[in-house]
């Protein structure tokens, strides 16, 4: 599993003669995520894409899932002192 996101952007590498200089530029991956409150940007090969891809979706599906068991634990903690002022 993988946090953050992934994205696809293009760059132009300045050279005037290339291709990018007047077209949409050469493609690149980066896994985009958050570490100690910093963000950071990993460029993916393109071969790895599909790999990544799938790691960074099981990732949020485990962010969501420990999210939904946080939100019960709050509502039990609710419901239990409801339980104890009656």
């Amino acid at each position: 599993m993988l946090p953050g996101s992934l994205a696809l952007s293009h760059f132009r590498c300045g050279k005037p003669t290339c291709h990018c200089a007047t077209g949409e530029g050469h493609p690149t991956w980066s896994l985009t995520y958050m570490l100690a409150g910093r963000k950071q940007v990993l460029h993916i090969p393109v071969a790895w894409v599909t790999d990544i891809r799938r790691r960074v979706t099981a990732g949020r599906a485990f962010q969501d899932a420990v999210r939904e068991v946080l939100a019960a634990n709050a509502e039990l903690w609710k419901l239990a002192r409801q339980q104890r002022r009656r």
